[in-house]
């Protein structure tokens, strides 16, 4: 009989294309994870991988296998969320994702405020790129994310939090002066710093910026802001910075800080999570929780559990 573990084993080798790694993202070893998955081909009649040196490569079966054991996964994990969640709001284990922009300036305003309200909650935090986010939310690894929207397909749904607004990051020597409003036309692509690619932040600064110039922005590829914001203080260029970076005390006296003629660039931060989860409730509490602390209307209140 095929078993929800031999089908948690192979998601992993499907996803990693390797014995080695998928065992070891699953805590077991190497020979108790190929000892399962031959135990699966035979209960399904049929090999699921080609077994090469240095790689796994899925069979035809194995294609349709796994993705349809990434399903039936997903909805073994959403019948343990609504049994055990399903009495009281933002109790228990809620596996939370963020991207790398937001995480370090919002979870400190919002953290205290779920701490103070839902004692009972227990947040486990994940951050890193959108893409990958998306993915483990899909995969149902992840429970809800904090991101730039739009995120996803129709299988996600989605709340807005608040916008942020982009300010231009310039050395203080610059030229231009602190109360300027500035444009695209403003920006030298050659000059404009950027995280690395993967941020969505990365993307919506090249795309605001394309709408006037045709430039390739500047070779750097950061993994944070902090680090752009150090570039910049020392006169090697300019970023678009998130207000809410800005908010939470980024800001260098090195540093300029312009804002954009309007229609000013901005991002909508929001929630996402699959709609087929059972914890709609949850999202919806969450995001009526930290919206004063975030300084924003709250989302409409969830209803309320019988």
């Amino acid at each position: 009989m095929v078993t929800l573990r031999q089908l948690r084993y192979f998601e992993a080798l499907a996803r990693h294309k390797h014995f080695g790694r998928a065992a070891e993202d699953c805590g077991i070893s190497q020979p108790a994870l190929s000892m399962q998955i031959r135990e699966l081909e035979q209960s399904l009649g049929g090999p699921l991988v080609e077994r090469r040196p240095n790689e796994v490569v899925l069979t035809e079966l194995g294609v349709e296998v796994a993705r349809r054991a990434e399903q039936l996964l997903t909805g073994a994990s959403d019948l343990v969320d609504f049994a055990k969640h399903g009495q009281k709001l933002l109790s228990g284990v809620l596996r939370l994702g963020v991207i790398p922009t937001i995480a370090p300036y919002l979870l400190p305003r919002v953290l205290p405020v779920l701490q103070e309200q839902y004692p009972e909650l227990k947040l486990e935090l994940r951050e890193t790129q959108t893409n990958m986010l998306l993915d483990e939310l899909g995969r149902g690894t992840l429970h809800l994310l904090i991101l730039a929207l739009p995120a996803g397909d129709s299988e996600i749904e989605t709340l807005r939090l608040f916008d942020d607004p982009f300010l231009l990051a310039v050395p203080a020597n610059d030229p231009l002066p602190a109360k300027a409003r500035v444009s695209a036309r403003d920006i030298s692509p050659r000059q404009l710093i950027l995280l690395e690619e993967g941020h969505c932040l990365r993307d919506q600064a090249l795309a605001f910026c394309s709408m006037q110039n045709n430039e390739t922005p500047a070779g750097l590829g950061a993994t944070s802001l902090a680090t752009v914001m150090q570039m910049v203080a020392n006169g090697y260029g300019a970023t678009l910075l998130p207000r809410i970076a800005v908010d939470a005390g980024l800001a260098d006296k090195r540093v300029k800080l312009l804002r954009f003629t309007d229609p000013e660039p901005k991002r909508s931060i929001g929630l996402a999570w699959r709609r087929t989860s059972p914890r709609k409730a949850d999202f919806l509490a969450l995001g009526q929780a930290v919206a004063p602390a975030l300084g924003v209307s709250p989302a409409p209140a969830p209803p309320r559990k019988r």
